[in-house]
């Protein structure tokens, strides 16, 4: 292997030309150098102009040399002509989040979701390129994304390969049904997204290469109202995305939905402040602090933003997610079998498997979870033996 330092056979003929132009040695020299991973000092154009068995390049390579060599982005260092997958890379993620920030656009999950997975394809291209592995199938076509996560060399971890199946799941919706109201439903998974990208963006090719000075802040015209988007999580949020949200979560453990490279999440307070300072403290969630706020959270939630569910919604849901027959007998048997509420009549009405369900006395009925429509769903997918799969969902 040639050291850093030493000549291509491209350079010697190159600089052979531009010498052959009556370009200065001091000018080839800087021109050489840009953005080389190691530069030459002056001895070696000295070298070439006396070595005769060199044959000058082209006037249309040198042309060519030359552009290539101005083609190097300034912050970045990346090359139009040697980078491009990385730079498409960049620009499909830029993209996706500049949409999705966007208070124009409306269709904000679909092209979040689409770009995202150009993005990661792209970026993954490259590093198997640059491995020595070309990301080129027998027929002409490219890796597939879910067969680069499929495959065992795969370097990325557990969590980021499961947040992007989660988004093909959800591109791959994109091409069956709107996805209307769905923006605020799954930011967590967008966030950890992004936040992966750019980890593994700089990790294998350098921190100069990062969006983090480019993305880093979204304005807005509005101050957080964390009670509303809370309302808006909750209740604004129609039957299909429901259906879908469980569809991505159905094989997912509790490990795997606290994995923070699978979904972003950040607990906030509000705390007196004095003017100018942020009323909001952002705070890891595995610190001390952090978790003592989350328990704190936790047992004050309001019941009704975590159990949201009566059974016809439930049934509704699940028979969107499945395509498969379900009623409010299938229902009713599916809550007997696991023992999530006691019978009508019961004495203790209340004695239910907070795991899936609650009873709200002053109303005397029992609402359900998230939890159970993922368990419904999961169940009515094996109970033929058939998996679920994205276009199986209520159009």
């Amino acid at each position: 292997m040639k050291k850093p330092t030493a000549l291509t056979d491209e350079e010697k003929r190159v600089i052979k030309s531009m010498l052959a132009e009556g370009m200065r040695n001091q000018d080839i020299h800087t021109l050489i150098n840009y953005e080389r991973e190691a530069t030459i000092n002056f001895g070696r154009i000295a070298g070439i102009k006396k070595d005769a068995s060199i044959i000058p390049a082209s006037a249309e390579e040198t042309a060519f040399f030359k552009r290539r060599k101005r083609s190097f982005d300034p912050v970045t260092g990346l090359n139009l002509y040697r980078d491009e997958r990385l730079i498409r890379a960049r620009e499909a993620m830029a993209l996706a989040v500049t949409i999705f920030n966007s208070g124009i656009f409306k269709f904000k999950t679909e092209v979040f979701a689409v770009l995202a997975n150009i993005a990661w394809t792209y970026l993954l291209h490259e590093h198997y390129q640059r491995a020595g592995i070309s990301p080129m199938n027998s027929d002409g076509t490219t890796f597939a994304l879910s067969f680069m996560l499929s495959r065992a060399d795969c370097p990325l971890s557990k969590g980021v390969k499961k947040n992007l199946m989660s988004l093909k799941t959800i591109r791959d919706d994109v091409e069956h049904k709107m996805l209307g109201r769905s923006d605020a439903k799954w930011l967590g998974l967008f966030q950890a997204c992004c936040l992966n990208f750019d980890r593994m963006l700089a990790s294998w090719f350098g921190p100069r290469v990062s969006l983090q000075q480019d993305l880093s802040a979204a304005l807005q015209f509005s101050k957080p109202e964390i009670e509303q988007l809370g309302q808006l999580t909750a209740y604004d949020v129609p039957p299909n995305i429901t259906a879908l949200d469980a569809l991505l979560r159905k094989d997912m453990s509790e490990g795997d939905l606290d994995d923070l490279e699978y979904q972003f999440r950040v607990v906030y307070t509000f705390d007196s402040a004095s003017k100018g300072k942020a009323h909001i403290h952002f705070l890891s969630p595995d610190s001390a602090e952090g978790k003592s706020i989350q328990n704190v959270l936790q047992k004050f939630k309001i019941a009704d933003d975590l159990y949201r569910y009566k059974p016809g919604d439930v049934v509704k849901i699940v028979r969107k997610a499945t395509r498969k027959p379900f009623t409010m007998s299938d229902h009713s048997n599916a809550w007997q079998r696991h023992k999530v509420r006691p019978s009508s009549g019961a004495s203790a009405p209340d004695k239910t498997n907070r795991d899936y369900c609650i009873y709200h006395p002053a109303h005397k009925d029992y609402t359900y979870n998230d939890k159970w429509i993922e368990l419904l769903v999961g169940e009515q997918g094996e109970s033929k033996g058939i998996p679920i799969a994205t276009g199986d969902l209520a159009q």
